[in-house]
């Protein structure tokens, strides 16, 4: 069983990175731990995490449906792995969602607020259906285990055909749906892609691709357990699988010849090269290989076809999804390390949850069983240390706990080289536009932002007042404080004053009596206002009023200082385009105009854009 410890122990590996970036992610945001951008708001978690994975789980429905709607019963040894398969596969979704949404908190909307209008909605609705009936198929196996959960298991047993029927329902339904969501794109998606039968085509390579899953899935476990490898059945769902295949070639040529695009398949680009990438590993090289009674029965190239298969249409997903759309070529995109190291870590604990299923639960029509294991052998030695480190089964889980805490070490060393907070970017501008000329607000190191020009507001406004109609707050012996100084949050809602800090010690060190009364409750209410304290505010004239002391996200903050303005002057100018997004968010690369007329560069980050 060292095959599977040590697999294990890299499994275990990955996930202590992957905490130490999961928590860099939660902590500082999309914009410190991604290369996403507005022009790419979709990139790796999309694309593999969600997009992928929902198809990657489709061997669950399929092999659900041979069995108990066809009824064929040789395949009966395989539907529990496949369900559990398709279950971990969905979670593994919901979990890549909640890193790639801005406010993961807000996941719940969906259940609440309905926009039936959309296919997003219709999907995130079938998935979390989707996900409870995969649940409830396989709950039956680990409530074995356990007599008291048999009156469950055997109500969901009687159920198992209602289930399974939902299932395929919902299947069908996300699994289509998910191509429905690039149809709204006609001018964006490239014409070898688009396709009005993007639906269709969706949902049959989602057939293809699970039968090529649970054939993978097979191959590999048996490996990892040195168990008889499913050989001959394994064939059968082959042999089944190139029909798919065939089927999905003759969609996809077909569209494009029926709707007048077949030309473009002999165009120049790198679009052209990656549809006949994709169409050779996805399809067509499976098709011809399982098309050969002797290929579809081997071993070795049952390995080779379900690895193909699965990465073509994987990349399928992903070219859909975004890779290929025809304004790629002017925003480059490459998934950052940390968000490689989040889908990594997303796969590798699905890996781990599956193998304690198969070892705990019957899983498999037999259970593997480590001899090492067994809690009457002599414990064995570390040959490494040559310290004891207990029974075998508890010394393989040392090793896991002292991999897990070493690599989440690393991975937090890693992030210590690189900027993770957005004060020190806007800080750096901040400094540069007291000078005078541009200020380059990019809050979320994306790369885009919004260019400001300082000194012309100063001037069209006015020296006297100009300041502090921007600057409402300084802090004090501080001229023209930051705003992220308070707006420490790029959305959420912070404490502006910092009670702790003002009475600590190490901060303040107020006594209580030096803002509160001491006949009096001690609350907001009576305390004292802030500039009896901070009386020497830059510049001369601005003042300290205080609402409430939580200041709000930075976005908001800024939007609503900015948009508020700019609705005032449209009063003045007549002209609505003032207040809207784009008179503001313009291209990153524009060539901004100074005071006097010359012309100047935008530096973001360490590159001048022309």
């Amino acid at each position: 069983m060292n095959r599977v410890q040590n697999f294990k122990l890299i499994l275990w590996t990955i996930i202590g990175v992957g905490a130490a970036v999961a928590a860099a992610r939660f902590i500082f945001g999309l914009g410190a731990t991604t290369n996403l951008s507005d022009a790419v708001p979709w990139g790796l978690w999309i694309g593999f995490d969600v997009m992928s994975g929902v198809a990657l789980a489709g061997g669950g429905f399929v092999i659900t449906a041979t069995v108990y709607i066809f009824k064929l019963d040789k395949y009966h040894g395989i539907v529990r792995p496949a369900v559990l398969t398709a279950l971990l596969g969905y979670v593994a979704v919901a979990v890549g969602l909640l890193f790639d949404l801005g406010l993961p908190w807000n996941i719940w909307h969906m259940i609440i607020f309905w926009n039936p209008h959309s296919p997003l909605f219709e999907v995130g609705w079938c998935v979390m259906l989707y996900l409870t009936v995969l649940l409830l198929e396989f709950f039956p196996v680990p409530a074995a285990e356990f007599g008291w959960l048999s009156t469950i298991r055997n109500f969901l047993i009687k159920l198992r055909m209602p289930l399974v029927i939902a299932g395929i329902a919902l299947s069908t339904l996300h699994q289509s749906s998910l191509g429905s969501l690039f149809l709204v794109m006609p001018f964006n998606v490239h014409p070898l892609w688009y396709s009005p039968i993007m639906p269709i085509m969706f949902f049959v390579s989602a057939i293809g691709l699970g039968l090529m899953m649970v054939s993978f899935e097979s191959r590999f476990t048996s490996y990892l357990y040195r168990k008889e490898a499913e050989t001959e059945l394994l064939a059968k769902l082959g042999n089944a699988a190139k029909w798919i295949f065939l089927l999905y070639l003759l969609m996809r040529f077909g569209d494009l010849f029926l709707r007048g695009q077949i030309g473009h398949i002999f165009a120049g680009g790198w679009q052209v090269k990656m549809f006949w990438v994709e169409i050779a590993i996805s399809a067509a090289i499976p098709l011809i290989l399982l098309s050969i009674k002797r290929v579809r029965t081997t071993g070795a190239w049952q390995w080779v076809i379900s690895i193909m298969a699965i990465t073509g249409i994987v990349l399928n997903r992903i070219n859909v999804g975004g890779m290929v759309h025809l304004n790629r070529g002017d925003t480059f995109y490459l998934p950052a390390w940390t968000e490689i190291t989040i889908t990594a870590t997303v796969v590798a604990g699905a890996a781990l949850v599956f193998l304690f299923m198969v070892e705990r639960f019957n899983v498999w029509e037999v259970r593997p069983v480590d001899p090492k294991a067994d809690p009457s052998t002599l414990p064995e030695f570390d040959y490494a240390s040559q310290a004891s480190l207990g029974r075998p089964l508890i010394a393989a889980r040392t090793k896991y706990s002292l991999a897990f805490v070493f690599a989440a070490a690393f991975g937090f060393m890693l992030l210590s080289n690189q900027s993770l907070s957005s004060e020190g970017v806007i800080a750096a501008s901040v400094e540069e536009a007291r000078g005078g000329d541009t200020l380059w607000v990019d809050g979320d190191l994306d790369g885009y932002g919004v260019s400001f020009q300082h000194q012309m507001h100063i001037d069209k406004n006015g020296n006297e007042t100009s300041c502090v109609q921007c600057h409402h707050m300084n802090l004090p012996l501080d001229e023209n404080t930051g705003c992220y100084a308070c707006h420490r949050d790029m959305y959420i809602p912070t404490d502006a004053f910092g009670h702790d800090w003002h009475s600590s010690p190490h901060g303040g060190n107020l006594s209580c009596f030096k803002c509160h009364q001491e006949d009096q409750h001690k609350n907001a209410e009576t305390a004292q206002q802030c500039d009896h304290c901070h009386d020497n505010l830059y510049p001369a004239g601005a003042t300290i009023k205080v609402d409430n002391y939580h200041a709000p996200g930075y976005v908001d903050a800024l939007h609503e200082l900015c948009i508020g303005c700019h609705v005032k002057l449209i009063e003045e100018t007549g002209s609505p385009d003032i207040a809207r997004c784009a008179n503001c968010h313009n291209d990153q690369r524009d060539v901004v105009e100074a005071v006097d007329g010359t012309k100047e560069n935008i530096l973001i980050g360490n590159v001048a854009l022309p």
